[in-house]
C-alpha cells in the first residue's frame, strides 16, 4: 500500500488547499504549478495501483530543491511541501 491512513488524510487536506495556494502564490511562484500537476499525477498513478513513482518524486524534488519552503509564502504553503516530502521520504522507505 502506497498510503497510509495519515497520508490519506494529508492528501485529501492537499486536495482542498493546492487551489488556494496556487492563487495566492502563483503570481510569485511559478513552480507551484508544476508542484500541482505532479502532484495530480502521483494521485492518479496511485488510484490505477501503479506504484512506480520515482519519476514523478524526482521532479518534485527538483521543482521544490529537495522541498525548501521559499521564504516568503504562508504555512499552507509549506504545508503542502511538508506533506509531500513526508510522502517521498515513505515512498523511499517502503
Amino acid at each position: 500500500m502506497l498510503i497510509n491512513k495519515n497520508m490519506e488524510k494529508n492528501f485529501k487536506e492537499l486536495d482542498m488547499v493546492m487551489p488556494i495556494v496556487k492563487r495566492v502564490h502563483g503570481p510569485h511562484h511559478g513552480e507551484i504549478f508544476e508542484v500541482s500537476d505532479t502532484y495530480e499525477t502521483i494521485k492518479e498513478k496511485i488510484s490505477r495501483g501503479d506504484d512506480n513513482l520515482d519519476d514523478e518524486l524526482k521532479k518534485l524534488r527538483e521543482i521544490t530543491d529537495n522541498y525548501k519552503v521559499p521564504g516568503d509564502v504562508c504555512e499552507t504553503y509549506e504545508k503542502v511541501y511538508k506533506v509531500l516530502e513526508e510522502f517521498d521520504k515513505s515512498y523511499e522507505n517502503r
